[in-house]
Order: C-alpha cells, then structure tokens, then sequence
C-alpha cells in the first residue's frame, strides 16, 4: 500500500472516521432487451402491468420500447440494492407472459434498425422530448448502438463523511465545493483505471452475426453464426458499441466544474454540419431535437459521469452548476450474464474500493493529450486485454496482468477497514478479482467464449440458455404479497401521474423545446 493511502487511512482512524466511511449510498440502473420466445427483439409496447416508464421511479425504458430499466432506490447495503433489484426482476417477469429478459450488453437478434422501436412516453410534452431525442439518437448513431445494454452504478459518500473528511484535510472551501473538487478528483482519477474495469468485468468478447451484418469490422468468425475477437473483453466498449467520434471533438475538462459545466453547454450549442443535413423538423416531424453536437447533456457518453439530481425541467447541466456534484455514475459496466441481476456482491464491493482509492489517491490535471492516450489503452484493453503478456503502456516493463495485481495490492487496508471485524464482504471481493489477473480464464469474457464452445460456437444459443436460466429463477419463487401491492400500487400511481401530466399541458411541443433550451 502506498505511503499516501496509509496515512488517510490512518487520519480516518484516528478523527473517529471509519464509520462515516462506511455509509457508501448506492443505487444500480440495469438496462435489459426484452425478447419473444424465440430470442427475437420484441415488436410489443412496454407491459402496461409495469406501468408508465415516464414517471415510474423504478421501472422505465431506456432508447428502444424493448429495452427495459430498473432503477434501484438508493441504499446503504449491497445486500439492500441487489435486493432491490432482484425483486424488481421478479415483479417485471409477472407481466412478461411469454417473453424474457435477453441477459448479455451485446442484442441478438436484430434485423437492422428498422426492427428496434423507439421508446415512447406519452403525448405530453416532456414525454414527446424523451421520444424525439431517441428518434435522434437512431439519426446520428443508427438503432442498434442504441440497443446495447449495461449497468450503471451509482455512487456517494455520505454528509457525514465529507463532514469528517474535509475536517481532516484542513479545507475551508464551502462543503458543496469542496465535494465537487474530490468527486472531480475522483473522476480523474477513474479514468485512469478504467482499462482495469474492462478487464476484469468486460463480459462481451463476441456479438451475433446479426450485429455486423453490413458493417466494415475486425471480429473473427467464430462457430456458424457468431464473431469475436479470441483475447476481448468488452466489444460493448469498441468501436462497435458506446463510441462516438463526433463526440471526440468536444473539448472536456475534468480539472473543475464550472469548466466541465461550460464545455457541457457547448458542445449543447454547437452545430455539427452532418446532423445539419439529417435536418431538425422535416415535413413537420422531428428527427431530431437540434443539430448541435448534443441534443442534450445525456447524450454525452463517457465511462464515468459526475452527476447531480435534477429538478423537472431543470438542465442537469444547471443542476450540477448551481448545487454541486452529489454522486458518481459509473457507465463502463458489461451486463453479467452469469448472475441473474447482471450484477453481483464481488463486483459491487470492489468498485466501493476502487472507487475510494481514486478518491483518497493523488489526482493531477487531465491534459488532452492524457485523455487520449486514456481512451487509446483503453481500446487496447477491451480488444485484447486477456492476451498473454500485454502491456498496456507501450515501454511498460509491467503486463497488464502485473500492473493490475500491484493496483489490488494498494487496495488490502481499504478492504480490511471497511469490513471492519464483522464482516469479509470486501476481502472476498479483492480475491475474486485478483484471481481473474492471475488467471485470465476467470474473466467474464473467458467464461462466455468457454460457454459458447459448449453451445455449438454460438453466441444466440449460449445467451438464450442464459436468459431461460435466469427467467425460471425469478419465476420459481414469486414475490411476497406485500410485495405484489407495493408494485402494483406503484404502476397504478405512475400511469395517474403520466395523465395528470398530460392533461396540465398548457403550450405546445414548440414552445415547450424552445423555452428548455433558452435556460
């Protein structure tokens, strides 16, 4: 453990700290591909049993009207948000009748955009917004990017803590800029680490052949109807998945929040001549909200996001201005398709510690020229991040393998601190994911290609038994009944609030568009 990690440690300890440390508040967003009994994308709208995905605080939909999101409440126990999650899960699965829920980030099977909905929500003017701005998505990106699913994991520490923590290090910038400053921190720092998240996360080495058909790739053919490449990760993090070179040109900064804020609402009002030419409003309908190089600030995709809960109607871009950064998004995470929630207790918890080094670690300025040799060895990683001998830094005398088992080595304290004597959640977790670097056949990426072999070299057949696994799990034990009428109170509130929204409306969607860019 370095020096610098030891005495924080150390401070934490002696100022009485380690309980404040220990009230991590997390929330998870996992983002499914609802499928028909054959595995094919469903063509049917949201089951009106969930409710209304415009104001339902858990059950939504993300860019397609296949491609569900549920959306824990905040807890401070890991137990608490798989909980969430799970029971979420077993609600959904009531109203799915002959469907699933499709268990990889990467969509099988698909045939090209036109078979991909588009999300909708609603003839209310905010629920036109969500919808127009997806219809902008599939014109700049094409469907099937959209289509891809992941996790999200949400992350802060608590009052208390930042209380205690800015005591310790004699700071005396008002508490909510003080915060902003080591979230940004923290950030930075994540970046740095994010090709480590790949590695031992990535969980989507291979697509179907549906996927690539009519694209320029480098996959491999694997089986009859799949492709991979035999050393990736993440594809869902290439080139084929979450990029965008467009998005490239914004110029981000990471060193403090107004510059970041500032940079959001450029890149919110600079045109960008190819989406001038997909037009904004043709013969009266919207392909598109602007022709800027985002719509809005949601459209900027990044591994990791600073983030502050908006107020209805509010810019989050004003949100984080005016009150501050309040949590951590973490974006660059594969769905597992080895757990039935797509994520479980291991990777939660070492991301807690990951998450806190980067926080407690030094965190220089990010120059651009950082960013991009950032992003290049993260492209590195997620395409070949499991061959033998990599180096991740072209004169690294470490392999990829040793770098990322010397990181963990920093992290054994930290564990040991947060599990404190009544528990070895976090220990367990550092030697799960240590045993993925000293075997890089206990990747989730591994495990898939492994899987696939056993279902004829097929990615579809692999997923599918999969998904089949996970729907007969939740199904076996049903919820409780006082779980039944909490759901069931929540979708009958959500489809009220969704009609109360739509009948207050007083102008129109014009209007409406044109009054929220003029904040």
């Amino acid at each position: 453990m370095s020096r610098k990690l030891a005495r924080v440690l150390e401070k934490i300890e002696y100022a009485g700290a380690t309980p404040t440390l220990r009230q991590i508040r997390r929330g998870i967003e996992k983002e499914s591909l609802r499928v028909d009994a054959n595995g094919m994308l469903s063509q049917l709208p949201h089951p009106p049993g969930l409710g209304s995905p415009l104001t339902h605080p858990s059950i939504t939909t993300d860019y397609s009207e296949a491609l569900l999101e549920f959306i824990t409440p905040v807890k401070r126990s890991v137990a608490g948000v798989l909980n969430e999650l799970e029971k979420t899960h077993r609600f959904t699965y009531q109203h799915l009748h002959q469907e699933r829920l499709w268990v990889t980030s990467m969509p099988c099977i698909v045939h090209g955009d036109d078979s991909i909905p588009i999300a909708r929500y609603g003839s209310s003017n905010i629920g036109q917004m969500k919808h127009f701005y997806r219809v902008g998505l599939g014109s700049r990106y094409g469907r099937l990017m959209q289509a891809i699913a992941g996790i999200h994991y949400n992350f802060s520490l608590s009052d208390d803590f930042w209380s205690h923590w800015q005591e310790i290090q004699g700071n005396t910038l008002p508490i909510a800029g003080y915060r902003s400053e080591s979230y940004l921190g923290l950030v930075r720092n994540f970046y740095r680490h994010t090709w480590l998240v790949a590695y031992l996360f990535g969980a989507s080495p291979a697509v179907c052949r549906s996927f690539v058909e009519g694209k320029k790739h480098q996959l491999e053919p694997f089986g009859q109807s799949s492709y991979y490449l035999p050393y990736a990760t993440s594809l869902r993090m290439s080139d084929l998945g979450y990029r965008s070179t467009a998005q490239e040109q914004v110029d981000f900064s990471l060193d403090n929040l107004n510059d970041y804020v500032e940079a959001l609402r450029k890149a919110t009002e600079t045109p960008h001549t190819p989406y001038k030419e997909i037009g904004v409003k043709v013969d009266n309908v919207y392909r598109q909200l602007n022709h800027n190089l985002l719509q809005i600030e949601n459209e900027y995709y990044a591994p990791v996001r600073p983030k502050r809960v908006a107020r209805s109607g509010e810019k989050p871009s004003h949100a984080l201005r005016d009150r501050g950064i309040e949590y951590i998004e973490v974006r660059c995470l594969d769905l597992d398709p080895f757990s039935p929630v797509g994520i479980d207790q291991h990777t939660i918890c070492f991301l807690d510690l990951l998450l806190l080094y980067c926080l407690f670690d030094d965190s220089p300025p990010l120059s651009k020229q950082g960013i991009r040799e950032i992003n290049h060895n993260l492209q590195k990683v997620v395409l070949e991040g499991r061959r033998p001998e990599l180096k991740r830094l072209e004169g690294n005398r470490q392999t990829l393998t040793e770098e990322g088992g010397r990181l963990l080595d920093e992290f054994v304290d930290l564990a040991t601190l947060l599990d404190g004597t009544e528990s070895t959640a976090y220990r367990d977790a550092l030697r799960y994911q240590r045993s993925k670097l000293s075997n890089p056949e206990n990747t989730p990426s591994a495990r898939t290609l492994r899987m696939m072999e056993e279902h004829d070299g097929s990615f579809f057949e692999f997923a599918m038994a999969q998904s089949i696994e996970h729907a007969q799990f939740f199904l076996r034990y049903p919820l409780t009944p006082t779980d039944v009428i909490a759901f069931n109170t929540l979708a009958a509130d959500s489809i009220a609030r969704q009609k109360d929204i739509e009948a207050s409306d007083k102008i129109s969607f014009d209007r409406f568009l044109g009054n929220y860019f003029a904040q």
